[in-house]
């Protein structure tokens, strides 16, 4: 397998525990960095740097360069045969004849429809395949995946850049289960470990009890269309004030007038704030199409959606007031209708028009006051 374009790969060290029949088992994504196409200072920074970013293992063809590696680090050595202890042997399936029999580790170039089929017979029976893919397109590595399925083994894709590799960690949702890389600089191990690092997808709500619904008159409302279909408890983080934001919900649940739009939600007024990934808020009148949004459950799991469209119209509408556990004051300001809804405990769906004084909803009340989004420890006031 010859070093290819540029690139790195990272994620969390998880070593694999040994199956029957030398089978593997790993969790979540890993990461491979080949360094055969890197020399003196840059090579040993690389190495140094995933050692510390915790990837799951080094590739090499000089078994030197693993020799001196510490026990927390998977060794790869590319070739067919070798002497180096508990390295993990990488070779060539280049011809069905030739590749020696149940290897522990293959690689295999997929560049047409009969390697394609050889990729597929050898993720079944062998414990690591690696795969590089000639053509751009993704459908290949969609068929190895769906192969490899309950296998036991694990496929190990090689990546071109940092973007080939968010796009290769996603496919068929699943993913290539590690990828390999070949980076350029010690800074690309650390882009990769953000990539494949887990996020802390989780937030705190609070109970919100609302003290004040008035109706105020016309002004400009934003709805948020994303390119993800939402739950029925999935909102989005909304509010007028940074001190604090309601759980919004999504147009999953059946109206009398029109169809359900579950990827929509009739967000707010267009001074509002709305909570994005990276824990930083954006005025809803600055969203675009393309950029990301967070999308929060009645429990507090988020996920990270993309936006399709952001469609700003005048409507009437109505300002919710309601106060969190510690006495702060939230507020959101709504489309004055119906079948625009907040989320409640239990992912209870409340109907704007329909809140009174005294019912109990979802949201967000972070401890920072913002600046320009982002959270900062200041005096900030706000009405």
């Amino acid at each position: 397998m010859a070093p290819s374009t540029p690139t790195t790969i990272v994620t969390d060290h998880i070593v694999p525990e040994a199956d029957a029949g030398n089978r593997v088992r790993t969790a979540g994504h890993f990461g491979w960095v080949d360094v055969r196409g890197l020399t003196g200072p840059v090579r040993d920074a690389v190495i140094a740097a995933a050692l510390n970013q915790g990837l799951d293992g080094i590739v090499a063809d000089d078994p030197a360069v693993l020799s001196d590696l510490p026990p927390t680090i998977r060794r790869i050595l590319a070739a067919d045969h070798g002497d180096l202890d508990d390295a993990l042997l990488l070779s060539e399936a280049t011809d069905p004849e030739t590749t020696a029999p149940n290897p522990a580790a293959v690689h295999v170039i997929v560049s047409d429809a009969p390697t394609l089929t050889r990729a597929c017979d050898l993720v079944r029976v062998t414990p690591w395949t690696v795969l590089t893919f000639t053509d751009p397109t993704k459908i290949p590595l969609e068929i190895v995946i769906a192969a490899a399925e309950n296998s036991g083994g694990k496929t190990i894709t090689v990546v071109n850049d940092i973007e080939d590799a968010e796009i290769v960690k996603l496919v068929l949702e699943h993913g290539s289960d590690g990828l390999l890389l070949a980076p350029r600089h010690a800074d690309d191990v650390v882009a990769l470990a953000q990539i494949l690092t887990p996020s802390a997808d989780r937030v705190e709500l609070s109970h919100l009890t609302v003290t004040t619904v008035e109706h105020i008159g016309m002004g400009e409302r934003a709805c948020i269309d994303t390119c993800s279909l939402l739950e029925l408890d999935e909102g989005c983080l909304i509010g007028s004030f940074a001190s604090g934001m309601f759980l919004s919900c999504s147009e999953t649940h059946p109206l009398p007038y029109m169809p359900t739009r579950p990827f929509r939600w009739n967000a707010g007024a267009v001074h509002s704030y709305v909570m994005t990934p990276d824990n930083r808020t954006r005025y809803v009148s600055e969203l675009r199409a393309g950029q990301p949004i967070l999308a929060v459950r009645s429990d507090g799991t988020a996920r990270e959606v993309r936006i399709g469209r952001v469609k700003i119209e005048r409507r009437p509408l109505i300002s919710i007031t309601a106060t969190s556990p510690d006495g702060k004051t939230i507020n959101v300001i709504a489309q004055d209708d119906w079948h625009v809804r907040l989320l409640g405990p239990g992912g209870s769906v409340n109907n704007v028009t329909e809140l009174k004084a005294g019912d109990v909803l979802l949201g967000y009340v972070p401890t920072e006051a913002r600046h320009v989004g982002l959270p900062i420890t200041e005096f900030c006031d706000e009405r």
